[in-house]
């Protein structure tokens, strides 16, 4: 179907205002990190670097790094382990409430965060487990498991199931056919499905507040500080490091499902 020269130019007009709805206040994240005034105001006074200096010399600062950049990497290791057993279980196995079992693990990313972290915290409570890192790692991996399970089970789904059954037949035992052929196929998926885990658990914030008991993350931190006019600045150049924290392995992981994609349509 072709469009007339009139409706492109409305579709692109339209366009252009969606992204810069979405990007503009971004931008002004990274423009007010650079700002040489102390407040936000509009026009900035100049631009200065001397607020990277200051927000890297704040030890809560670092400190509030440290622990995401720690919660982060632990919920992306346990919802890789659980994610790809999961998606191994559902792909390669008959059982009853196989699809339960795809709508158990997908379901919590479709939870609003508040309920997650309310439920987690009443669970921890109960058993009288102690708030700090591990709970947050445990309450990030309940919704990071689904993004690694959706890339496994797509890429295990496009895969024949015959190289595995051929490495069985010259003699290979489990492990060796996931260690040289399963794994070989996931590779590219895991590390996609890592790299967008990574990138959720890091700017979490909902659940956090529940389940991170004096544990201060980067999100929590810039949360808290931005009430605080001497340290709009800061919070500034924090927010850019988290936007380029979350961009980057969004971006690598997109790269990685296109190569993908593209892998698999030769194939």
């Amino acid at each position: 179907m072709t469009t007339g020269r009139g409706t492109r130019i409305a579709l692109s007009i339209v366009s252009a205002l969606i992204l810069v709805f979405i990007y503009v206040p971004i931008g002004l994240i990274f423009l007010y990190a650079f700002n040489d005034a102390a407040s936000a105001a509009w026009p900035p006074a100049g631009l200065t670097l001397r607020w990277f200096a200051v927000a890297f010399a704040n030890t809560a600062l670092q400190q509030a790094f440290l622990a995401s950049i720690v919660a982060a990497l632990g919920a992306t290791l346990l919802a890789l382990t659980l994610g790809t057993l999961a998606a191994l279980a559902v792909s390669r196995y008959h059982f009853f409430g196989r699809e339960t079992v795809s709508f158990v693990v997908i379901f919590p990313i479709a939870l609003p965060g508040i309920v997650t972290g309310i439920a987690l915290l009443t669970a921890f409570a109960q058993i009288g487990f102690p708030l700090g890192m591990f709970t947050i790692i445990v309450g990030h991996a309940t919704f990071c498991i689904v993004l690694v399970y959706n890339n496994a089970i797509a890429r295990l789904r496009r895969t024949a199931r015959s190289f595995e059954e051929a490495s069985a037949d010259l003699g290979a035992d489990t492990f060796q056919t996931f260690r040289y052929v399963t794994f070989p196929a996931l590779r590219t998926s895991l590390l996609a499905g890592a790299l967008l885990a990574f990138a959720l658990s890091f700017d979490e914030i909902i659940v956090t507040l529940f389940v991170a008991g004096g544990v201060k993350t980067l999100p929590v931190w810039i949360f808290q500080s931005f009430r605080l006019n001497n340290q709009i600045p800061v919070v500034n150049v924090a927010g850019l490091i988290a936007i380029l924290l979350s961009v980057i392995p969004v971006y690598i992981a997109t790269r990685l499902s296109a190569d993908d994609d593209v892998t698999g349509a030769r194939g």
